[in-house]
């Protein structure tokens, strides 16, 4: 009876107390063909922390982890507020280090290692970038799949299921110099249909943002273009070495010939 009444004050607090409780914004940001950050910036409710310290301890130190290893940065700017920053050269080293963030081999196993009782979510995404030179500027086509289904449910160390729905904001932001089409987004639910992704379109168009929907497979696509420094310091030098030849053979002082030189004065 006493463990009864126990799973029921928790699922009480959880529905009541705890409403919106997290916020995850994961983003993109590209500022040219060498150059881009993947950012993230978690901010948790005080009630949270308070409700489940230890599940929040064990993730953040896994966190800080796997950001040290992509040579990234983690900042705490409150006890509960997160954020990230990890830099990426290009568009195959974005793959390779969102891909291993977001799918860390540590989380093979369910369970944490501190408490059996503590279960993880688990979730898995799969970002493709496919780039084409045109030389000044890139297209890019960006890709992202993201399987949430595993935070439908949120286990407690009560053993107690409880809906994310209310729980968790995730949102995807992609921010591009010169702006991006969107192609629609799908979201596919784990038994039934579900309503599109929201999108939003700020920033006079150089910021895109997906709001993400738990418990169910999120399809995001994009094209956009980035410049290229290599090739338009290329054009540059082509520029000024056509100019340094056109001042040089047309504008430089002529030396008539047949003329006498002009004495000079001891």
């Amino acid at each position: 009876m006493i463990k009864i009444i126990k799973q029921l004050t928790i699922v009480f607090c959880a529905i009541f107390l705890l409403s919106g409780c997290v916020r995850y914004d994961v983003g993109v940001e590209f500022q040219d063909q060498t150059h881009g950050l993947i950012v993230q910036k978690i901010q948790l409710g005080e009630r949270l922390t308070s409700f489940s310290h230890e599940v929040i301890d064990e993730w953040i130190s896994s966190l800080e982890r796997r950001v040290k290893q992509l040579k990234g940065k983690t900042k705490r700017l409150s006890k509960q507020e997160i954020s990230v920053t990890i830099p990426f050269n290009n568009g195959k080293d974005l793959e390779k280090k969102f891909n291993q963030f977001f799918n860390p081999a540590e989380f093979n196993t369910q369970k944490s290692k501190k408490n059996s009782d503590v279960v993880l979510p688990q979730f898995s995404s799969d970002l493709n970038l496919k780039q084409n030179n045109f030389i000044f500027a890139l297209r890019n086509h960006l890709s992202l799949e993201l399987d949430l289904r595993s935070l439908s449910l949120l286990s407690t160390s009560e053993n107690v299921l409880i809906s994310s729905g209310n729980l968790l904001e995730l949102q995807f932001v992609l921010t591009t110099p010169w702006g991006a089409t969107v192609i629609n987004p799908v979201s596919i639910a784990a038994e039934t249909s579900s309503e599109p992704i929201l999108v939003n379109v700020e920033s006079n168009g150089k910021q895109v943002v997906w709001t993400l929907k738990p418990g169910e497979i999120n399809h995001l696509e994009a094209i956009f273009w980035v410049p290229s420094p290599i090739g338009i310091g290329t054009l540059v030098i082509i520029l000024i070495t056509a100019l340094g030849i056109y001042l040089k053979s047309n504008i430089r002082p002529q030396i008539k010939t047949g003329q006498p030189p002009i004495p000079t004065k001891v």
